[in-house]
Parts: structure tokens; C-alpha cells; sequence
């Protein structure tokens, strides 16, 4: 199973879940305090290096990152693409179009040697680790795999309306505001679509995140990471 061409490209994204998931129980089971604290932001290291690991392990069997195509007007579209998804999504935290609670992880409980380190590894991790392992399972796999279960004989960027809608709204239920996860799969398809580029999916994917970090750090709005 492990030689087969999804799994490398669905287990860093499974680790990466895992992990969401321990977050969340910890949240819930242990009594507010300074440990419960430290465990919780320790769940983040803990989940990027496991991702990491995985990604390291696969990195040969990614042929969609592998491409020679790199120009400089995809480049343009890929920074147009990340700072308009930034925009939109700051802007679209309507109460309707969030799923699940608003409360959010605050790391200023943490001592300021431990603050800084998480937010060092906070941004390392939402601008480089997900955008690699996000676009590999969403935009590589599964928006080919929802055209032809063996994806590996679909064109990268190959567009059907099923895929390119079905896949948008399932990268919607991933996030908490749903609508704005959703309004970015369908950008990040379209771009996509443009570039026939994984690389620059990535690229993008990785300027949304960096702008939203940087957001976050200064306004305190920690619901949106």
C-alpha cells in the first residue's frame, strides 16, 4: 500500500489531521491552566515535524513538483492569487460561514521564550509545511482522483465542473470558516487551471498564509489561524 501512488500523497495529510484532532481533545479534556497550555502548543511542532517526515519520505514519488515549466508571468499570477485569498478571507468571518466554535488557541498565555518560539514555528509551519502537503493532496490528488480514481493518468489541471466544484467545497470543510475555505479552493483551482503548476499553487497557497499570519500577530484575531 505504501508504494501506491495516493498513499504518498494522502498520509501527510492524514498526520496532519491526527494531530488537529489531539489539539482539540486536549482542549477539551484538561482544566485551563499553564500545562494544559504548554501541551497544547507543543501539539504543533510535534504535528509539522511529523508532517515533514512524511513528506520527506515521499518526496521522490511527487512528480507533480518535479516539472521544468517556471515562467515569470505565472509567478505574477500566483502572488495576485495568495494576497487576493488573504483579502477576501479576513473579510468573509460572517457568522454564518463559520462551522463549529469561534474560540481559538491564544499562545500570549505562553512565556515569552516559549510565545516566540511557537509563532517562529506557527509561521514556518502555515507558509511552507501546509501549502506543500495541502496542494499535493487537493490540488494534485484529489481534484484529479474525483475525474478518474487512477489520478495518476489525469492531466495535472485537467478541468471537469464535478472536480473543480466538489473538490472547492470539500477544502471548505476543512477549515473553520468554511466559506472562505471554499472561496479559496476555487481560486487556487482556477490558478491551477492558468499555470498547470503545483509549484505555483504552492506559492500562493504559501503568500495566503505568510499575509494571514502576519494579520493575526497584529490584531490578536487568532480565530482566523
Amino acid at each position: 500500500m505504501t508504494r501506491q501512488p495516493w498513499f504518498a500523497r494522502v498520509l501527510p495529510f492524514a498526520v496532519y489531521m491526527l494531530f488537529i484532532l489531539v489539539h482539540d481533545l486536549l482542549g477539551k479534556a484538561l482544566p485551563p491552566g499553564p500545562l494544559a497550555d504548554h501541551l497544547i502548543a507543543l501539539t504543533y511542532p510535534i504535528r509539522i515535524l511529523g508532517v515533514m517526515a512524511a513528506l520527506a519520505w515521499f518526496w521522490s514519488s511527487y512528480d507533480e513538483l518535479q516539472e521544468d515549466r517556471f515562467n515569470a508571468r505565472d509567478l505574477l499570477y500566483a502572488v495576485g492569487i495568495g494576497v487576493l485569498v488573504f483579502v477576501l478571507w479576513i473579510h468573509m468571518d460572517w457568522d454564518f460561514a463559520v462551522m463549529g466554535d469561534r474560540d481559538a488557541y491564544n499562545p500570549r498565555t505562553l512565556p515569552d521564550p516559549w510565545f516566540y518560539a511557537f509563532i517562529a514555528v506557527r509561521l514556518f509551519g502555515a507558509a511552507v509545511v501546509v501549502p506543500v502537503f495541502e496542494e499535493i493532496f487537493w490540488r494534485s490528488f484529489i481534484l484529479r482522483y474525483i475525474i478518474n480514481p487512477n489520478f495518476t493518468a489525469v492531466r495535472l489541471g485537467a478541468f471537469t465542473w464535478p472536480s473543480f466544484l466538489i473538490s472547492a467545497a470539500l477544502f471548505g470543510t476543512e477549515h473553520n470558516l468554511w466559506l472562505a475555505g471554499v472561496m479559496a479552493g476555487l481560486l487556487y483551482n482556477l490558478l491551477l487551471y492558468k499555470t498547470r503548476s503545483i509549484r505555483m499553487c504552492i506559492i500562493a497557497h504559501g503568500i495566503t498564509n505568510l499575509l494571514l499570519g502576519i494579520y493575526v500577530l497584529m490584531t490578536g484575531e487568532w480565530a482566523f489561524w
